[in-house]
């Protein structure tokens, strides 16, 4: 079994900065892609970032130029660095990650951390 443990939400005002964590632990062989997902109150989850093995990024076009996704392979550990935070950035952000056990890719999602900008 492999748990994913998000860390660093919490409030900040307009402009701020928060860093996101998310941990992988359990039994596996190793991690593909790795990214991070939002959900507003009332809408659909939606992509923030991702990275790859090989630390190919990808971004939404409503995050590029303001978030960096980063991570740590010998920690099994991605962050999300969020820089001139905005209100509409208010969501619960979710951790995801493909692991690789046994030969086969499993899907896994944290729990979510609450992220809230006040304006």
């Amino acid at each position: 079994q492999v748990q994913l443990v998000e860390s660093g939400g919490g409030l900040v005002q307009a402009g701020g900065s928060l860093r996101l964590s998310c941990a992988a632990s359990g039994s596996f062989f190793s991690i593909n892609a790795m990214g991070w997902y939002r959900q507003a109150p009332g809408k659909q989850r939606e992509l923030v970032a991702t990275i790859t093995s090989g630390d190919d990024t990808n971004y939404a076009d409503s995050v590029k130029g303001r978030f960096t996704i980063s991570r740590d392979n010998a920690k099994n550990t991605v962050y999300l660095q969020m820089n001139s935070l905005k209100p509409e950035d208010t969501a619960v952000y979710f951790c995801n990650a493909d692991v690789v056990a046994s030969k086969i890719v499993y899907d896994y999602w944290g729990q979510g951390t609450q992220v809230t900008v006040s304006s």
